[in-house]
């Protein structure tokens, strides 16, 4: 007799983002391998990281990947730039 197993899988979305607060007028990128809605939450909580100094962030870049490590190397060619116009400028292309 054959016994098979299924594994259910949840599938997590993988996603580079960028966020930003009016009040620091400062961007934020970072990638997740879970939800939007549950990363935005933990950013806004209190807490000692750069994110904890201000409650006005929002998203303004969001790219979702199939594989995390997809989404962490383009959270590393973003940060890599260094230039807070080239950041805009991937803003303003991703809503056209």
């Amino acid at each position: 007799m054959v016994i098979m197993l299924l594994e259910v899988v949840t599938l997590l979305m993988c996603i580079t983002y960028i966020l930003y607060s009016k009040s620091l007028n400062k961007f934020y990128i970072g990638s997740t391998r879970g939800t939007m809605d549950d990363r935005i939450c933990k950013h806004l909580t209190n807490h000692d990281g750069f994110t904890g100094k201000a409650k006005d962030w929002e998203i303004v870049f969001m790219e979702q990947f199939d594989y995390y490590e997809q989404a962490l190397a383009k959270e590393r060619l973003i940060k890599g730039w260094k230039s807070r116009k080239m950041l805009e400028k991937l803003i303003i292309l991703s809503k056209v």
